[in-house]
């Protein structure tokens, strides 16, 4: 679930980064999908942390 979580996060972030640069709509999908895969590495290392931990 935090992976499922992260990619979430992550695409909102990016959308609004890029409507933050006053991107076009390819460039809202771009950074949506660049920061949503970011964020999943990053949500699967925590799952797996968090599973070896416990």
């Amino acid at each position: 679930m935090i992976i499922l979580a992260a990619l979430l996060i992550g695409a909102y972030v990016g959308w609004r980064r890029a409507v933050a640069l006053k991107g076009n709509r390819k460039d809202q999908l771009q950074y949506a999908a660049s920061h949503a895969l970011a964020f999943a590495a990053i949500g699967l290392i925590a799952t797996v942390l968090i599973d070896r931990l416990l």
